[in-house]
């Protein structure tokens, strides 16, 4: 039975980042999806979390924070 690689408490994940400024934790063994680029070096599952909860502070997308004007 295969387990989701996303779900793995003990494996090794990167922190990506979109054009709009949205974060996503992502299994480092797994390749990154075009317009995402990695912001953190691979690291655990919590440290990585801990990493999208300090710098993602504001959920909208950076196209909406423009729209209403910063």
């Amino acid at each position: 039975m295969a387990t989701n690689p996303f779900d793995d408490a003990d494996g090794r994940f990167v922190v990506l980042v979109n054009d709009e400024g949205q974060h996503s934790l992502w299994p480092a063994r797994i390749r990154r999806p075009d317009g995402w680029r990695q912001v953190r070096e691979e690291g655990s599952k919590q440290e990585c979390t801990e990493y999208i909860e300090t710098h993602w502070t504001d959920l909208r997308p950076r196209s909406v924070v423009a729209a209403m004007g910063g």
